[in-house]
């Protein structure tokens, strides 16, 4: 089903997933977001424009473990590493996580 943003309809694959990451936008992940189900905080907002800093420059989605790195940094001291990414994102880095920033279906993960 194409996800409706901005008054047109973006093509997605079977599981939600962008077919264009150029197409991405933050009303994109506000209504990924709420597809998922996930209300968009402010740590989400963190995780989400620094994957797509990343995709910008490299043109590939994030390992996890830099993203876990960007989050600790942002949240300070004390904090980061993988429990905190599972509780922005329930479901698993590549299922939500890369969703939400409009990357498309990682293959090399099979897993969260």
């Amino acid at each position: 089903m194409p996800l409706e943003a901005e008054e047109k309809a973006l093509p997605v694959d079977d599981e939600g997933y962008l077919i264009d990451p150029a197409q991405w936008n933050e009303q994109v992940a506000e209504e990924l977001a709420r597809r998922e189900r996930i209300v968009l905080s402010d740590e989400h907002w963190a995780v989400i424009r620094f994957m797509r800093e990343y995709y910008e420059r490299r043109q590939i989605a994030p390992d996890a473990r830099h993203v876990m790195k960007h989050l600790a940094e942002f949240k300070g001291a004390g904090s980061g590493g993988r429990n905190d990414l599972f509780v922005l994102f329930p479901y698993g880095y590549v299922k939500q996580a890369c969703k939400l920033a409009g990357m498309r279906r990682p293959r090399a993960w099979s897993t969260g």
